[in-house]
């Protein structure tokens, strides 16, 4: 952390940047920090890049990056497994570049490369840096780093919640932020998810072990009036079923492919999710299919995992 925090002193410009498609954590770990160096550092110029997601910019918004933001700035990267998922490209476009992620370091790139697989969120680590650094931490920041939290641990909820992850989240909380509605926010959906997720619950296959599947195409997309970013919201649906222990979503995309989103309650699937072009967590992963076909010899892998 210290190579970290002597990087962040010597650079007057800093662009943050994190994974697209982002979820509470890419944005409270990237956004978070942007507040902490601004806070302890109010002469940097501190930029968020990516494209803003409609259903989560009552949590953050991101800052207009110009590509001349980018001479001599040094951007770091959170919540991002590998480059292909890095949002907007042009995090390769500044003079020193640093990854900041708790996934598996399946892809070590940057210059300098901060990954702790223990901590149950980028979030957590970013609070973590702050302590370390002595940093005063803000309102703000609080919020934003403790909303990360509460999304990747499902409010504490997932395995990856640690005892010092417990700890964090109790001094996050010291700071002024109305927690509680911040928990109703998250854990909340609009009535067309919610007819979504109805339609998951009724739609799902289940094998005699447990594992599921559902596939949402984009026909039935359009008639719910949702897109690919809104299913988030019910990837965790089929788990609060007793007998389901693994599952998979597959999400059609426009162009034909899918989205595959993948969740177990014991067994790890991350292996399963990296030979189909993805990758994760040992039991949150995603990966992607290029056919119908794909989906099956995916449901297929899945069940091999109980025999």
């Amino acid at each position: 952390m210290e190579s970290i925090l002597k990087k962040i002193k010597a650079y007057s410009t800093i662009i943050i940047h994190r994974h697209q498609r982002p979820d509470p954590d890419a944005l409270g770990s990237q956004v978070g920090l942007a507040e902490l160096i601004k806070h302890n550092y109010p002469n940097k110029t501190v930029l968020t890049a990516g494209l803003d997601v409609p259903n989560l910019m009552w949590l953050a918004q991101m800052d207009k990056v110009e590509d001349r933001n980018y001479e001599h700035a040094l951007v770091i990267v959170t919540d991002t497994a590998n480059t292909a998922r890095i949002d907007d490209d042009r995090y390769q476009k500044g003079d020193y570049l640093i990854k900041i992620d708790h996934h598996p370091n399946d892809e070590p790139y940057g210059d300098l490369v901060y990954v702790n697989t223990q901590a149950s969120s980028a979030s957590e680590m970013i609070t973590e840096l702050a302590l370390a650094a002595n940093w005063t931490m803000s309102d703000r920041a609080a919020y934003l780093l403790y909303a990360g939290i509460i999304g990747d641990t499902g409010r504490f909820l997932y395995p990856a919640t640690s005892s010092r992850t417990l700890e964090i989240a109790a001094y996050l909380r010291q700071f002024s932020f109305d927690f509680s509605a911040l928990a109703r926010q998250m854990d909340s959906f609009s009535l067309k998810i919610a007819k979504l997720q109805g339609y998951v619950f009724e739609n799902l296959e289940i094998d005699e072990h447990g594992v599921a599947c559902v596939t949402l195409t984009q026909e039935r997309l359009a008639q719910f009036g949702v897109t690919d970013a809104d299913t988030a919201a019910i990837v965790g649906s089929p788990g609060k079923i007793d007998s389901v222990q693994t599952w998979a979503i597959f999400v059609e995309q426009p162009e034909g492919h899918y989205r595959v989103r993948l969740r177990s309650k014991e067994k790890v699937i991350n292996q399963v999710a990296k030979k189909h072009d993805g990758g994760g967590h040992p039991l949150a992963s995603g990966a992607n299919s290029a056919s119908v076909e794909e989906n099956q010899q995916i449901y297929r892998e899945l069940q091999e995992l109980f025999q």
